[in-house]
């Protein structure tokens, strides 16, 4: 079998692997990190996750809640795994290729789209409270970049090398 990207890959690109690997296993943990606290004085407080998020959705709204589990937990998740795989076990030949057959899975992906609708629809049902963002907010966000990071600079590396540029980066 031919080498992966990742058997090919020199310098700093060698760690592209570990980085799609990292945000795979930390993307479900961002899931149940508190975004932020929804705050009506003398009444209640609710820390409001991506899961309570869907949660208080499939309550309300199922349809909607079945809409964002796809495009903001499902195919991000689809994605990851598949960036991975392509990486560490698709010939080097092919995997840019696949690499850019699913952009279309990033495009899907609309994390950053289901983080400010959790962040309005927080706002907008309190009215009267407050809300206090959370250190998962940030965590979140770190974790999407980290995403976006990592598959950008593999397609980029994969790039590179299809050049004749070299592999190392």
């Amino acid at each position: 079998m031919a080498d992966s990207a990742a058997e090919r890959m020199e310098g700093a690109a060698r760690l592209i692997g570990p980085l799609l690997i990292a945000s795979f296993l930390l993307q479900p943990l961002a899931w149940w990190l508190p975004l932020f606290t929804a705050r009506v004085p003398f009444l209640w407080d609710q820390e409001v996750s991506i899961a309570s998020g869907l949660v208080e959705l499939w309550r309300l709204d199922p349809l909607l809640c079945a809409v964002v589990l796809l495009f903001s937990v499902l195919i991000p998740l689809v994605k990851s795994i598949a960036l991975v795989w392509v990486w560490h076990r698709v010939p080097h030949a092919r995997a840019r290729r696949l690499l850019d057959r699913l952009s279309l899975l990033a495009k899907l992906s609309m994390t950053e789209v289901f983080l400010l609708a959790v962040i309005i629809v927080g706002i907008k049902g309190v009215g009267i409270g407050r809300i206090e963002v959370s250190a998962g907010l940030y965590g979140f966000a770190a974790i999407v970049l980290l995403s976006l990071a990592a598959s950008t600079w593999a397609c980029a590396a994969l790039a590179s090398a299809g050049d004749g540029k070299g592999i190392s980066s």
